[in-house]
């Protein structure tokens, strides 16, 4: 098992040694210096418990991905996880919200951390929009397919797979779910909540079209008798993926320090040994041999996204977030384990 995180171990090691160094420039003292780390650490293990669905999601993508998509992933998708979204993102919310350039908004980053922590955290109400919305299209559309025939909680699964042949019901039914949370919002955090919500389905649609039609067109190079390495669309899909997923644990980071770097180390520390588990699901068969996990996060994710409307009203402690996902997680491996259990109990009886 040690060999899918030897990279997860080496990057860590190599973000701590800058921590170290950063910590010891700007405080001049071992305490100070050591706090920065403990923090580092903290944020890191923060982010794995909270992004332990979205490396089980991933895994169902990535098994469908060539082996040259899957390190692409790891190498690619870590560039864009990191630089993007742990300090690309905030960066870019400061500069929208004061209206700064990037440089001017790295030296407010810097050299004034409370008020980049004010604007990164006053635009919450249009994250939650965007990211909630994403993120319940993704887990509707897992249990609103007809052709699905595995049932975790059976009888709840099946009844949503009935509407399945209504078209676009999930989208139906996640505009309705804006619609009652924006009524608990203040009219002009309501409208943006709104149109951050839509951007999101419309974000959601437009890379569901994009990694379709690149798998169509996989299909007739194959039939052609070229080769293919698939996993464009895939991959596309996994990124933005990440970045929903990404939000409550950047905004969430704000809660033990406004230091960006500090964040920007501990988060990306935590997304990469998510990559390395997602890695190790897919060679391991992990999916296949249990065979609940990958509903039990679906609905994780599903309650993250309610989650996330949620938070643009009331607050919520990341700690509930990871706990509800890690229940689910928890009790899905559980029943998987149990319904081997009695399989293999039959076939020896």
């Amino acid at each position: 098992m040690l060999r899918y995180y030897k990279g997860s171990i080496g990057f860590t090691l190599a973000c701590l040694a800058i921590g170290a160094w950063y910590g010891w420039e700007s405080t001049h003292s071992l305490a100070g210096t050591a706090q920065m780390l403990w923090i580092i650490g903290v944020l890191s293990v923060l982010e794995v418990s909270l992004s332990f669905d979205n490396a089980v999601v991933n895994a169902t993508v990535l098994e469908d991905m060539d082996e040259i998509w899957q390190k692409r992933f790891l190498t690619w998708g870590m560039a864009i996880a990191v630089f993007g979204m742990r300090i690309a993102f905030p960066l870019a919310i400061v500069a929208i919200a004061a209206g700064l350039g990037p440089i001017d908004a790295i030296k407010l980053s810097l050299g004034q951390p409370d008020e980049y922590e004010r604007i990164v955290s006053g635009a919450h109400v249009g994250i939650a929009g965007f990211g909630g919305a994403f993120l319940f299209l993704v887990g509707s559309k897992f249990f609103f397919d007809k052709e699905k025939e595995v049932h975790w909680i059976h009888r709840i699964e099946v009844w949503l797979s009935r509407f399945s042949h209504i078209p676009a019901v999930e989208i139906a039914l996640l505009l309705l779910t804006l619609f009652g949370f924006s009524r608990l919002l203040p009219d002009d955090e309501a409208l943006t909540f709104l149109v951050a919500g839509i951007f999101g389905t419309i974000a959601f649609v437009v890379v569901e079209g994009i990694s379709t039609w690149l798998e169509l067109r996989e299909e007739a190079a194959k039939l052609r008798g070229a080769v293919v390495a698939s996993g464009l669309g895939g991959f596309l899909y996994l990124q933005v993926l990440d970045s929903s997923f990404s939000f409550d644990g950047v905004i969430g980071a704000f809660a033990l320090s406004n230091n960006m770097v500090v964040i920007a180390l501990g988060l990306s520390i935590g997304a990469m040994f998510v990559r390395s588990m997602t890695i190790m699901l897919v060679q391991k068969g992990t999916l296949a041999e249990y065979r609940y996990l990958e509903h039990g996060a679906f609905w994780a994710i599903l309650a993250l996204g309610v989650i996330m409307f949620a938070s643009a009203r009331f607050h919520i402690s990341e700690a509930v977030t990871g706990l509800i996902g890690a229940v689910l997680i928890g009790l899905s491996l559980w029943w998987s384990i149990r319904f081997n259990r009695l399989e293999r109990a039959q076939h020896t009886a």
